[in-house]
């Protein structure tokens, strides 16, 4: 879109916010910017360097005085200045929407309902690793933590932007187009945003690859049955390619042009040519980046990488020196003979299971926070089986007890600290303290990367490890 000289209005002012806000005016928009509560201190500086009218406490009617909007992630499409903007067939897009129609850079997308930040991590590192042999630049944008838009004016025709997309960042998407688009699962999440409704969820996932075409790649999980079912056998007349990737060779029958498997402790890759095999499972399994979840990581990167013309070699090497990322099944230490691991990202109940299966011996579990209509229910067995104690905080506490009462011991703590202290009490010589709560962090902490540094910090407190 050629924005010089029309007017833009910004709905919401937080780190996207600003940076779309900013992207919009150096490109010659005229830029007004609406937020609910109030601009950090250093926002605040960045609108009035550029000279950005904006408004706080409150969204007026001059949001309405546009030739489109561009809306923050968090915001909802029930929400009241939404719901005018629409009245009065204003457009409306994503930040990363609005992004895009500047940026010259092969584009590597990346959602699904876990694994995305990892998988799009790891992506990045090979693409760096190809960058430097190769004389390109890989950015890394989008849900991870840096918004797209202020990144997309340094990129050039040749470099990669790997993007990792929310389902709130992708329901804006009208033009948004990967050359590559990985789907890592979909599993139920956020279903407050979408009415309790599953569909209207993969619906928003699914704008991924809306505007792909026939020269672009789709990778999915073929693990996955929602997306099984709705890609298997392309047989639904999509443009572009589509690759799938899975564990166990059930993948190579299926009639598949090419897909990847991992199968008897080796990442295969099948193509017209045949069966080849990428590299050992054992080069990355390693106990900072274990569990059956990361080899479905693994899977999705190498099959994005191959897709993007990157050789198989620079793949199996940068994940081979792989460690994982922070909040995301984290090893914090050892003290007194028990582990202890942070997994703070896990804020579904699909991710707080993928922890607790991927977390050897016995486990004092820590979980909580604010629910987002969870179904403990699928916990029942693993839980069972693994787990010495269910320690719960947060509003989902009372919940969480129920669900788990009679399965194995529960315990309930007002605060993080108090849950730490208790984990610390109950874990005994080779046990694991996880925290994954399996909720959203909203309830007590500004998001789930303050809840993990914190209860970092809780655990180094106790003494040093």
């Amino acid at each position: 879109m050629d924005v010089h000289g029309k007017r833009a209005s910004i709905i919401g002012a937080k780190r996207s916010g600003v940076a779309a806000a900013e992207l919009l005016a150096k490109s010659g928009a005229k830029v007004f910017v609406s937020e609910l509560g109030k601009p950090g201190a250093a926002d605040e500086e960045r609108l009035a360097g550029l000279g950005i009218p904006w408004e706080q406490e409150g969204h007026t009617d001059r949001v309405c005085d546009a030739d489109f909007c561009v809306v923050s992630p968090g915001i909802p499409r029930t929400a009241g200045i939404i719901r005018r903007v629409l009245e009065q067939g204003i457009p409306l897009f994503s930040e990363i929407e609005a992004a895009s129609w500047f940026c010259k850079a092969r584009i590597a997308g990346i959602t699904g309902t876990d694994g995305k930040t990892t998988t799009s991590t790891l992506l990045h590192r090979i693409a760096e690793a190809d960058g430097l042999k190769n004389g390109y630049k890989a950015f890394s944008a989008g849900n991870i933590g840096v918004p797209f838009s202020s990144l997309v004016l340094d990129m050039a025709p040749s470099d990669l932007a790997v993007v990792e997309l929310s389902s709130y960042q992708l329901e804006g998407c009208e033009t948004f187009r990967p050359d590559v688009s990985v789907i890592t699962n979909i599993t139920p999440d956020h279903l407050d945003r979408y009415n309790g409704d599953m569909q209207l969820y993969a619906a928003a996932k699914f704008r991924i690859y809306a505007s792909q075409r026939a020269s672009d790649t789709l990778v999915y999980n073929f693990d996955d049955p929602l997306l099984r079912a709705h890609f298997n056998g392309n047989d639904r007349g999509f443009p572009f390619g589509i690759v799938p990737f899975g564990i166990g060779n059930e993948i190579a029958g299926t009639g598949s042009e090419e897909a990847f498997f991992f199968d008897e402790g080796m990442i295969r890759h099948l193509t017209a040519e045949g069966i080849s095999e990428v590299f050992s499972g054992e080069e990355f399994l390693k106990s900072s980046f274990r569990g059956r979840h990361n080899i479905y990581n693994a899977l999705a990167a190498v099959a994005a990488a191959a897709a993007l013309g990157i050789e198989e070699d620079v793949a199996r090497k940068a994940i081979s020196v792989f460690s994982g990322v922070e909040h995301r099944q984290e090893f914090v230490c050892s003290l007194d003979g028990v582990e202890w691991i942070n997994d703070s990202k896990a804020t579904n109940v699909n991710a707080l299971l993928q922890a607790l299966d991927a977390v050897p011996g016995r486990i004092v579990l820590i979980a909580g926070g604010r629910d987002k209509g969870n179904d403990y229910s699928i916990l029942a067995d693993i839980v069972r089986r693994k787990v010495d104690a269910v320690i719960a905080i947060g509003e989902a506490k009372e919940k969480i007890l129920r669900a788990f009462e009679g399965i194995t011991r529960t315990f309930g703590a007002d605060t993080l600290d108090d849950a730490v202290a208790f984990a610390r009490k109950s874990a005994e010589v080779g046990q694991t303290v996880l925290f994954s709560p399996g909720c959203a962090s909203f309830d007590m902490f500004e998001n789930f990367e303050e809840r993990g540094r914190l209860f970092k910090s809780s655990i180094l407190a106790l003494k040093p490890c």
